[in-house]
C-alpha cells in the first residue's frame, strides 16, 4: 500500500538526531527531579530526620506494586489480604522481582525500571512525532510530556513508564504497517496495565482504516491474550473473571455512575477546603483537557487515536469521582504529538505551556516525596 508523504519514514540522520535529543531531555529531566527532591527535602515540614532518597519513592501505588512482587496477590501475610491488589496487572511486579534479584532494593528496582523504560518510551515518542511531522515534532512532544504536571510518575516506581515503553513502539509499528511487531509489543503493554485493552482495540481500528492485509489480522488478537490469562488467573484465585475491575471498587470506591454525578461529586470535593482539594482541582482540569483532546481527535478523524484516548477518558469520567485523570494523561501520546505539532508552528505554545506546567510538575514532585496524594 502506498503511503502519503507524511507517513514516509524519516531519514536516518534526522531520526538519529531526534533520538539523541529525546535521550538528552530524558536524562536532564531525571537529574532535575533528583535536584528538586534533594532541595525539596530540606524544606519539607517535619522532615528533620531526612528520610533516605530511595525511601521517598515508596508511596501509594509504588508500595502496592512492591507488595505484589514480594508476596503475590494475597498481599503481606502479616497485614492480611488487600482487596485492591488485583487492580494492578502483573507486568510491573514481575519486572520488580527480576530487577530486585540484581540490586536487592525494591525502591531502587522500581526507579531503574522507570529510568530504562522511560528512555525507550521517549525515543519512541520522538520517532513517532517525526513520523507524523512536521520536522521537530518529536522533540517538542517529548518536552511537553516531561513537563506534564504529573510527570513525577514517570520517575517513580509506577507502571506508566513501562507501559509506554511497549505501547508507543507498538503504535509506531502499526503506523508503519508492521502488524506483527505491533501486536507483540501491545501484548507487552497488556501485561502492564488494563490500558492495554484500549490499545488493542485502537490497533484494530487503525488496521481497518489502513486496510491492512488479511494475513496480518491474526496479530491483532495477540494483545488480548495477556488480558485473558490474567483474568483466568484471578478467577482461579477468587472465582471472579473481573477481579481486576471489582478490585477498583473495593480498593478505591470506583463504581460506575452517570457522568454528571461523577462531575458534581468531584466539583464539590474540589471546592472544599480539605486535604485533597488541590488534587481534585487538577482532576477537573485533566478531565477538561481530556475532553478537548478527544474532540480534536474526532474532528481530525483520527479514529484509532480517538478510540484509544476516548475509551480511557470515558472510563474515568464514568467513575464515582475523578481519580488519576492527570496521571492517565501521561499515556495519551496523541495529545503530546498534537502539542508537539502546534509547538513547531507556534513557538509561543510551548513557552506558555512550559511556564504553566513546569511549576506544577515541580510542586507535584515535592508533594509525592512528602507522602501526600499527587495523582
Amino acid at each position: 500500500m502506498q503511503t502519503s508523504p507524511q507517513e514516509t519514514v524519516t531519514d536516518a540522520p534526522s531520526a538519529g538526531r531526534s533520538d539523541a535529543e529525546a535521550v538528552a531531555l530524558w536524562v536532564a529531566s531525571r537529574a532535575g527531579i533528583v535536584l528538586a527532591v534533594t532541595v525539596g527535602a530540606g524544606i519539607l515540614p517535619g522532615d528533620q530526620e531526612r528520610t533516605p532518597f530511595l525511601e521517598r519513592w515508596q508511596h501509594w501505588d509504588a508500595t502496592h506494586l512492591v507488595e505484589i512482587a514480594k508476596f503475590g496477590y494475597d498481599g503481606d501475610p502479616a497485614q492480611g489480604p488487600d482487596a485492591g491488589l488485583p487492580a494492578f496487572f502483573p507486568g510491573m511486579p514481575l519486572a520488580l522481582r527480576l530487577v530486585d534479584m540484581i540490586v536487592h532494593d525494591w525502591s531502587l528496582a522500581g526507579l531503574l525500571i522507570s529510568l530504562v523504560a522511560g528512555a525507550v518510551a521517549m525515543v519512541s515518542l520522538a520517532r513517532l512525532g517525526e513520523f507524523e511531522g512536521p520536522a521537530g515534532t518529536g522533540t517538542r512532544a517529548v518536552l511537553a510530556l516531561l513537563l506534564c504536571p504529573t510527570a513525577v510518575f514517570l520517575f517513580a516506581g509506577y507502571s506508566e513508564a513501562l507501559f509506554l515503553a511497549f505501547a508507543i513502539p507498538a503504535w509506531l509499528c502499526a503506523r508503519r504497517g508492521n502488524w506483527m511487531a505491533a501486536g507483540l509489543l501491545a501484548a507487552g503493554a497488556s501485561c502492564v496495565r488494563v490500558t492495554g485493552l484500549f490499545l488493542a482495540l485502537a490497533l484494530i481500528v487503525e488496521f481497518v482504516v489502513r486496510r491492512g492485509g488479511t494475513r496480518s489480522a491474526a496479530w491483532l488478537l495477540v494483545p488480548f491474550i495477556p488480558l485473558v490469562l490474567y483474568s483466568a488467573y484471578q478467577y482461579s484465585r477468587t472465582g471472579d473473571w473481573l477481579a481486576w475491575q471489582h478490585a477498583q471498587e473495593a480498593g478505591w470506591g470506583r463504581q460506575m455512575v452517570w457522568p454528571w454525578e461523577s462531575f458534581l461529586t468531584t466539583w464539590r470535593m474540589a471546592a472544599d477546603d480539605g486535604q485533597f482539594t488541590w488534587a481534585f482541582r487538577l482532576e477537573v482540569a485533566g478531565a477538561l483537557l481530556g475532553v478537548a483532546a478527544a474532540v480534536w481527535l474526532l474532528v481530525a478523524r483520527r479514529w484509532a487515536e480517538f478510540v484509544y484516548v476516548g475509551l480511557q477518558l470515558g472510563a474515568l469520567l464514568l467513575s464515582a469521582y475523578y481519580l488519576s485523570i492527570p496521571r492517565s494523561a501521561l499515556l495519551w501520546w496523541p495529545l503530546w504529538i498534537m502539542l508537539g505539532q502546534l509547538a513547531v508552528r507556534h513557538r509561543a505554545v510551548l513557552i506558555g505551556y512550559a511556564l504553566l506546567a513546569g511549576p506544577l510538575m515541580v510542586l507535584n514532585t515535592v508533594t509525592f516525596i512528602s507522602g501526600a496524594w499527587a495523582g
